[in-house]
Order: C-alpha cells, then sequence, then structure tokens
C-alpha cells in the first residue's frame, strides 16, 4: 500500500499544477454494486453475453432483444450511489484546481456515478444510460446533437409484454429509439456528446495520464496510451485485477476505493 501510495501521491505533486487525464473503466464502480464487462469478478457483462449485442446491427435486426438485453443490465445502475473512489477524484479534481492545474476525467461508463458524485470536467465518451436518442440522421432527438431522458418514455408496457408494438418510439419521427451509447460497431465521433475532438486534444497536450479500473480493452484507452507514450508521459494503471503489464504503464494492484481516498488524505487534498 505505502509504494502504490507513493506512486500515487508523486504524480499528483509532479503534475497537480499542469494537465492530468483520468480515464476511468467499469473497475471503479464493481465498488457500487455495477458489474465490470470484461474484468475478472465473477459477474462480468461478457463473461455471459456476446459483444455482438451490443452493436447497431444487432439493434436493426432486433430492436426487441436489443432492448430487453439493455433494459436487463440498466437494472444494475438503478440506485447505485458513488463508491469512495468516485468522490475522492472529485477532491482531486479540486486539489489540481487549487494548484492552477486541471484535472480532465474521461469516462468509458455509462452509469452517470462521476456526475452524481460531483466530477465537472467530465466526459463520458461512451454515452449515457439515463438518455436514448433516435436512430434516424437529421432527427433532432438524434445525432449529431440530440437525445432525450430515459424516463420521459414510459416502459412498463414494454417490460410488460416486449414487442414491436410496445417500443418506446420517438416524438419527432416514431422510430423505435436507441440506447445513447456508442455501440462496437460505431463511431467515436458519432455524436456530439461523446467529445471526441477534446479527448484527442487532452491525449495530445496533457502531463500525465491516470488509468482507474480499466482493462484497456478499447479504443479511447489504446488512443490515450499510445499518445501519452509518444510523448513521454507518465502513466500509473490503478487496479487489483491480475493483468498482463502493458509497457510503459506504472500497474498499482489496488482497489480504487482504498488507494484514491488515502491519496487525498496523504496529499491533505481536502
Amino acid at each position: 500500500m505505502s509504494s502504490n501510495l507513493d506512486a500515487i501521491t508523486g504524480l499528483f505533486k509532479a503534475h497537480g499544477q499542469g494537465k492530468i487525464l483520468v480515464v476511468s473503466g467499469a473497475g471503479i464502480s464493481l465498488a457500487s454494486g455495477i458489474p465490470t464487462f470484461r474484468g475478472q469478478d465473477p459477474g462480468a457483462i461478457w463473461k455471459k453475453d456476446v459483444t455482438e449485442l451490443g452493436t447497431f446491427r444487432y439493434f436493426t435486426q432486433d430492436p426487441v432483444g436489443s432492448w430487453r438485453w439493455y433494459l436487463s443490465r440498466f437494472e444494475k445502475t438503478i440506485g447505485a450511489k458513488p463508491n469512495p473512489a468516485h468522490t475522492a477524484l472529485v477532491t482531486l479534481e479540486n486539489f489540481c484546481e487549487r494548484q492552477g492545474g486541471e484535472l480532465l476525467l474521461i469516462t468509458q461508463n455509462i452509469d452517470g456515478l462521476h456526475r452524481q458524485a460531483g466530477s465537472r470536467n467530465l466526459i463520458e465518451v461512451h454515452g449515457r444510460a439515463d438518455r436514448v436518442r433516435c436512430p434516424r440522421p437529421g432527427c433532432p432527438h438524434g445525432a449529431p446533437a440530440g437525445s432525450l431522458p430515459r424516463f420521459d418514455f414510459d416502459l412498463e408496457g414494454f417490460l410488460a409484454a416486449p414487442s414491436p408494438a410496445t417500443l418506446p418510439r420517438c416524438p419527432q419521427c416514431q422510430a423505435v429509439m436507441r440506447q445513447h451509447v456508442l455501440w462496437f460497431d460505431e463511431f467515436y465521433d458519432s455524436h456530439d456528446d461523446y467529445q471526441w475532438s477534446r479527448v484527442l486534444d487532452a491525449a495530445a497536450h496533457c502531463d500525465a495520464v491516470l488509468f482507474v479500473g480499466t482493462s484497456f480493452s478499447v479504443g479511447v484507452t489504446d488512443m490515450i496510451l499510445g499518445a501519452a507514450h509518444e510523448r513521454g508521459r507518465p502513466v500509473v494503471s490503478v487496479d487489483p485485477a491480475t493483468v498482463t503489464v502493458l509497457p510503459g504503464i506504472i500497474p498499482l494492484r489496488a482497489r480504487a476505493e482504498a488507494l484514491l481516498p488515502a491519496a487525498c488524505e496523504a496529499l491533505q487534498a481536502d
């Protein structure tokens, strides 16, 4: 714990006056009761379901099946609360601001827990579970900028009797609504909410990178890691899982909900 703590506090002491980029993955929400996607915990979603289901192609082929599959997974986010790792990142964001620096948090998670915790400088690069959108290009409720709150739609009828007739539909054009998430066969620049241009800019100008609870299995982690390596920026990863150590990363085998609050205390960040 002491060596891990030294690594984290050293990162913030050295770069807190600059720009620290934090990238969080599903592992940070495990302590909030939300299973990971590819992690080692028994409830990891992709241990039971194929990634084919998380595609626009599957949605167009079987919108009823797509909605049923996502709603069964979104149940895990209902009532979930931020854990100490989420709140520690808010404290560290404030700490960097007081030093004259910046902490930008890019999350791969769609659960909204970083927003609940109070993170302000936040990019939800994979979308949001609490919103849906129209799949038709040009509709004001669809890409590139539109979406609607999920709770604007009464889903009780669909849950009671899933069928094409009970699917939620766009109030503008009556198309079947889709999840406001980035699917595996889509691009990061497909919706303004993903803020992809801002992610690219942050990767090109950050002074240090901290990964928290990620398995390094998606495009955004590859891009940020590659940019950091190319520019010689320090990269630290906090994750308790036993994974292959990637070149250029300082791996800290620790639970984020324990290590990050300890770092806040050591830095006197409060």
